[in-house]
């Protein structure tokens, strides 16, 4: 048996397709981007405020370490400076004080080194200190100048106001810039009111300066003031601003100025400089009582920095504590905002895809093959436009409208197929009822010229042209959707059924028919079951050896009964049956039918087999050709009149048995079915009506239709009969007859020459038809 059927096209090769990211990837990213870059800005936040907070602790903690004794070491510098310059200018008792003062300032000296020890930011007061050696002695032996000792204390003085700028300003808050401002500036007054002390000092029990000491004053004096009103004043706190003006309405500060105002207005020029007023006599006492109390306004004010900056140093590390809580809340809460967004779009789109995959799946292809049925679809069965706003409710009624437009595509198509299947239908029976004029036309020639053996063979050729396109028409009938009706109203036997499909056969004469069982068939199905077997025989004639045999065997199986037809035809690739294997359980379209008309039996096998029930499967015969076996359901089959049923398990006496020998059959002899003739004697075949199908207008004509015989006149030789037991070993035959003398082939050369030809033609069609299917 060859192919029926060209393989398919190969497919064309699919262009790259870009990798997609997922719906749920894109959501987490469109998550974790923002929220990595708000950590980040956290992250840095918070370490750039726990910097400042410990910049604040170091310097608060390095204030109350060596700020004390470094403004101890200024103090002592100015006092010593002071008592230097009144041992040059030689006052009384100068010499004895200023001994007490040099001890005092060694031991801030000692003290400050201790502590600033391997610190760069005093490496600068550390340095000038070297030289405090030095410029005692010199002003113990009045060497160089006053001047320039004096200048040495006023620059060590300097350089420990300038320590005290950068180091202690606290210049990354503004707060604590604003409040230590004051304390600065109280350092730099002190040191001008000091100097002026140190100036007077200078002048002695003669009070006379020299121009340059006098113009150094009025700049002291001018400083201070400037200092006092500008940077001092404005930027005290309520408490110490009246602390301040309790000093500032003290008598000793009240002596301070107007001493200063005395010596700026009331002084005298004289030839070595200028001669001071009797006035600056009471400077010495009243610069000991308020400078002391400046100093406790200074260190207090000193102390409320430090106490300040502890405060910000905590308010900045509960800052970065809220900031990291409120952050990592918010983190928190973005998080679990995304995770029930992402879980809740992902869920809508779940079911938006469940939906898709079952309407796609399930439902879309149920309301196809029930519009291919004819039948009607309710419009709840298919999802509906909801009018949904949001996105994936837009989605959803978009995919709705797509299913309405295909399913209304598909309703319009079914109802051209089934316009299209009337059609047809109409035509395949006006020309059935032609063709059953002819047959019975020539049953009556068979009839009346049946003594005529040349041109009963001629009628008998004609019959069985007419009776192929007879199934042709029907072919066409079954593919539009119409049914056979059965004539027969009485079971037929097995034997009699592959008979009947073998009439239908043009070549009939080489199909050799083996009935196993004696069983048969339900007259529902035999018309039906005719039909299938007469295509795969007529298959199997055309493409193999005009004198090869082809071989029909029926017996019982497990599943009902097994219908096995072998040829000898051309070789089909495993790929090739399993193609064809395929199509015999899908109906094709009519897309498909349109390029295979010049070869559509296996879609009439396929469509005549799933209205039975029964499977049909192609394979590789031993022979080398191709096997087709059909099975039958067993609710087609009904016992044989005068045989009890038999069931599926053996009978125990053939369990007995050797594998080789078969079970032995009953030996009540059944008499053949009771046979129709013609006029002239002649065995007819059974009535047979055209089907129409559903809804299908009647064609005028008659209905019914008598087929002519196909067994040849009485005179011919009978067909050949298969004799039993000549398949298994000499040792297990039984005694049987002699077997008959070979008759002599009757067939005339042009007979066979003809059957070559067919043969030749056939097996040139399979080869172009497989050249053309081969990729």
């Amino acid at each position: 048996m060859s192919p029926i059927e060209p393989e398919g096209v190969p497919g064309q090769s699919k262009p790259r397709r870009r990798r997609t990211v997922r719906l749920r990837t894109m959501l987490i990213w469109l998550a974790v981007l923002p929220t990595a870059a708000m950590g980040a800005q956290v992250a840095v936040t918070a370490e750039r405020l726990l910097a400042q907070s410990e910049h604040l602790r170091a310097d608060v903690a390095a204030s109350e370490r060596i700020g004390a004794p470094l403004y101890t070491l200024m103090v002592g510098m100015q006092a010593e400076r002071t008592m230097t310059a009144a041992l040059w200018a030689g006052a009384a008792g100068a010499e004895e004080e200023l001994r007490g003062r040099r001890e005092a300032t060694d031991k801030g000296v000692a003290t400050f080194r201790g502590l600033a020890a391997g610190s760069d930011a005093f490496a600068e007061v550390n340095r000038r200190l070297d030289g405090l050696a030095a410029y005692r002695q010199r002003a113990d032996a009045r060497t160089g100048g006053a001047d320039s000792t004096l200048a040495y204390y006023t620059g060590v003085i300097d350089a420990v106001i300038q320590t005290y700028q950068q180091e202690f300003s606290h210049a990354e808050d503004a707060e604590l810039v604003q409040e230590s401002r004051p304390v600065v500036s109280m350092l730099s007054a002190g040191e001008m009111v000091a100097r002026e002390d140190t100036i007077l000092a200078l002048a002695g029990p003669s009070r006379q300066l020299s121009a340059a000491g006098f113009e150094q004053f009025t700049d002291a004096v001018g400083a201070q003031r400037y200092l006092h009103e500008t940077w001092i004043v404005p930027h005290l706190s309520e408490r110490d601003r009246r602390f301040y003006e309790r000093i500032v309405a003290s008598p000793d500060w009240q002596a301070k100025v107007r001493i200063e105002n005395a010596v700026v207005s009331e002084h005298t020029d004289v030839d070595s400089g200028v001669k001071l007023p009797a006035d600056v006599a009471g400077w010495r006492s009243a610069h000991a009582n308020f400078s002391v109390q400046m100093a406790t306004l200074n260190v207090d004010r000193a102390r409320q920095v430090l106490t300040r900056g502890e405060a910000k140093a905590a308010e900045l590390e509960t800052e970065v504590a809220w900031l990291i809580g409120g952050s990592g809340g918010g983190l928190l809460a973005v998080v679990v905002v995304v995770v029930f967004t992402t879980r809740s779009v992902l869920r809508r789109l779940h079911d938006l895809h469940e939906r898709t995959v079952t309407v796609a799946e399930e439902t879309l292809p149920d309301v196809v093959a029930r519009l291919q049925r004819g039948q009607t679809v309710d419009a709840e069965v298919l999802p509906a436009v909801r009018g949904d706003r949001d996105e994936v409710g837009r989605i959803s009624d978009a995919f709705a409208r797509a299913v309405a437009v295909s399913v209304d595509g598909h309703r319009q198509l079914a109802a051209e197929r089934h316009g299209f299947g009337l059609f047809a239908t109409g035509i395949a029976s006006r020309t059935g009822n032609l063709v059953s004029r002819q047959l019975s036309l020539t049953e009556d020639l068979q009839d009346t010229f049946g003594h005529d053996e040349a041109l009963l063979a001629q009628l008998m050729r004609a019959d069985q042209l007419t009776v192929g396109m007879r199934r042709q028409i029907e072919n066409l009938l079954i593919l539009a959707g119409g049914e056979v009706p059965d004539p027969h109203t009485e079971p037929m036997r097995i034997a009699d059924l592959l008979r009947e499909a073998a009439a239908e056969v043009e070549d009939f004469r080489r199909i050799e028919r083996q009935a196993m069982d004696e069983t048969s068939v339900e007259p529902r199905a035999i018309s039906q079951i005719s039909h299938l077997l007469a295509e795969l025989l007529d298959n199997a004639t055309r493409f193999s050896p005009p004198r090869s045999k082809v071989v029909i065997r029926a017996e019982l199986v497990a599943d009902g009964l097994s219908v096995e037809i072998e040829d000898r035809g051309p070789r089909v690739t495993p790929e090739r049956y399993e193609e064809m294997n395929e199509r015999l359980h899908s109906a094709p379209p009519y897309s498909v039918l349109a390029e295979n008309a010049h070869r559509l039996g296996l879609f009439v096998v396929g469509h005549l087999a799933d209205q039975l029930g029964a499977s049909v499967i192609l394979r590789r015969s031993v022979y080398g050709g191709t096997a087709a076996v059909v099975i039958l359901p067993g609710d087609l089959l009904v016992a044989t009149e005068g045989e009890a049923p038999r069931g599926i398990e053996p009978a125990p006496a053939a369990l007995e048995l050797p594998a080789a020998v078969p079970a032995p059959r009953p030996s009540v002899e059944r008499g053949p079915e009771p046979a129709r003739h013609t006029a002239a004697g002649l065995p007819s075949r059974p009535a047979k009506l055209l089907a129409r199908a559903p809804g299908a207008a009647s064609a005028p004509g008659p209905e019914p239709e008598v087929r002519p015989a196909l067994a040849a006149a009485p005179t011919r030789p009978a067909l050949p009969e298969r004799v039993p037991q000549t398949h298994i070993a000499e040792q297990l035959r039984a005694p049987r007859a002699p077997e008959p003398a070979l008759r002599p082939d009757t067939e005339t050369p042009e007979e066979v020459a003809d059957a070559w030809a067919d043969y030749e033609h056939g097996t040139q069609t399979v080869e172009e038809e497989l050249r053309r299917d081969r990729p």
